[in-house]
C-alpha cells in the first residue's frame, strides 16, 4: 500500500487523483489530504478516505472546519500545515497540487524529507526550478511531472537506452485554448466566462484562464527547461487543437516520438502514481480511427504575447521567471474576480509588471519569495491607478 499525501484534494486536480485512488484503493491510500478553504469538500473526502492527517491552510476556515469535525486525523491549520504534513513517517509519495506559488516550500520540504514527489504544480518549477531540481539531485528525489505534456515527455524519454547529448529538444504541444486565431481587438472582448469554456481539457479557473491566455505554455516551457535541464532554444511549442498527441521528443537523428491518449489528466496521474510500473487503464482507450485528422500550427506569439515574455523570461534566468509567475498570479486573480477592465488587461499588467524589474541572479529561496512579493505589489499599484 503506498501512502500519498495529496496537496490540493480539492481541486480539480485532487479530485481526479482521488478517482484514481478510489479505482486502487488495494494498492493506494489518502494518508493526507490537503485544502485552503473548500472545508465541505475536504469533509466529504475524510469521511470517504479516512486520512492520518488533513492540512487546512486557512486559518478561520481550519477553526470553522474543527466545529464539526469528528474523526480521528490529526487536524494541521495555516501556512506551514502543508510544509509539515509531507515530512510524516506514513507518507511515501507526496502529490503537489495546490495552485501557484503556495507549492514551492511544501515541495522542497518533501525533496529534504526525502519523499517520492509527483508534481501538478508548475509554479514551484517556475519561481525556482534550479533550486528544487539541484536539491532533488542532491536527495536523489526523483520528479515525476503530472502535467500532461510533461508527463508525455517524461514517458517518451523513458523508452530510450540513451546519452543525453542524442535528446535535440523537447515539443509541448498546446490546444491554443477557446481563442486561437483571434486579434488582439477580439481579445479585448472576451468574458470570464468565455474564457473559463476551454475546448478539451477540464481544469480549475486559475489554469484554464492561463491556457486562454497562453501563459499556461509559457510556464509549461520554463517548466520543461528545468525538468530536462535544456535551454529556451530547445523547448518547442506546436498548436495541436484535438490534444491528442500531449507532447513529443525529437533526437539528433531527427526522429520525433510522440506520446498519445484521449485528454484526460487521471491517465498522468495513473501513471505518477503506479511508477516505475503502470496500472490498468483509468481513461478510454484512444481509437484513431474515429479521432479524425490531427492539426499543427505555429503559436501566434505577437497576439498571444505572454508565450513570447516566458521564452525571455527563461532566457533571463534568476528572480524573472517568478516575478512572471506572481504578476500573471495576481492579475488573473483580478480578472477572476471581475476586477480588471478586460481579459486583455491581463496581458498588459503582466509585460508592464515583468518591465519594471530587473533580475537577480543565483537567487535563494528568500530572494525569490521577495520578488514575488514585489511583483504582487507593482500590479496592485498598476490596478490602484
Amino acid at each position: 500500500m503506498k501512502e500519498i499525501a495529496l496537496l490540493g484534494s480539492t481541486g480539480s486536480i485532487g479530485t481526479q487523483t482521488m478517482d484514481v485512488i478510489r479505482l486502487h484503493s488495494d494498492l493506494f491510500h489518502a494518508s493526507v489530504i490537503a485544502a485552503h478553504k473548500s472545508i465541505d469538500k475536504l469533509r466529504e473526502q475524510a469521511a470517504e478516505f479516512h486520512p492520518h492527517a488533513i492540512a487546512i491552510t486557512d486559518e478561520d476556515a481550519g477553526k470553522k472546519f474543527l466545529e464539526t469535525y469528528d474523526g480521528d486525523a490529526d487536524v494541521l491549520i495555516g501556512e506551514a500545515a502543508l510544509s509539515e504534513v509531507v515530512k510524516r513517517d506514513d507518507v511515501d509519495l507526496v502529490l503537489v497540487a495546490v495552485v501557484g506559488i503556495t507549492g514551492l516550500l511544501p515541495t522542497l520540504e518533501a525533496i529534504r524529507a526525502g519523499k517520492e514527489l509527483a508534481l501538478a504544480n508548475k509554479e514551484t518549477l517556475v519561481a525556482a526550478g534550479e533550486i528544487v531540481m539541484n536539491s532533488a539531485r542532491e536527495r536523489r528525489v526523483r520528479i515525476l511531472p503530472v502535467d500532461s505534456e510533461h508527463c508525455a515527455v517524461f514517458q517518451c524519454l523513458q523508452t530510450r537506452a540513451a546519452e543525453e547529448r542524442e535528446l535535440r529538444s523537447v515539443i509541448l504541444t498546446a490546444s491554443g485554448g477557446p481563442f486561437r486565431g483571434y486579434t488582439r481587438e477580439m481579445l479585448s472582448r472576451v468574458t470570464r466566462e468565455q474564457a473559463l469554456r476551454h475546448p478539451t481539457w477540464k481544469m480549475g479557473p486559475k489554469i484554464t484562464v492561463d491556457c486562454a491566455t497562453l501563459m499556461n505554455k509559457g510556464l509549461e516551457v520554463i517548466e520543461a527547461a528545468r525538468l530536462y535541464d535544456l535551454d529556451a532554444d530547445r523547448v518547442r511549442v506546436v498548436v495541436h487543437p484535438e490534444s491528442i498527441i500531449h507532447s513529443m521528443v525529437e533526437y539528433t537523428d531527427n526522429a520525433v516520438l510522440a506520446q498519445l491518449a484521449v485528454p484526460d489528466m487521471r491517465s498522468c496521474i495513473s501513471y505518477a502514481l503506479h511508477y516505475p510500473h503502470r496500472g490498468d487503464a483509468v481513461i478510454e482507450r484512444l481509437d484513431l480511427t474515429s479521432a479524425g485528422s490531427l492539426s499543427f500550427f505555429k503559436p501566434d506569439t505577437e497576439t498571444f504575447s505572454l508565450l513570447a515574455l516566458a521564452y525571455d523570461a527563461l532566457r533571463v534566468g534568476g528572480t524573472m521567471p517568478a516575478i512572471l509567475n506572481a504578476a500573471n498570479e495576481c492579475a488573473v486573480g483580478h480578472f477572476l474576480r471581475g476586477e480588471v477592465g478586460s481579459f486583455t488587461d491581463i496581458f498588459d499588467l503582466v509585460g508592464e509588471t515583468v518591465a519594471e524589474f530587473s533580475s537577480s541572479p543565483n537567487p535563494s529561496i528568500d530572494d525569490i519569495i521577495s520578488a514575488d512579493h514585489e511583483a504582487r505589489r507593482a500590479v496592485e499599484r498598476r490596478l490602484s491607478l
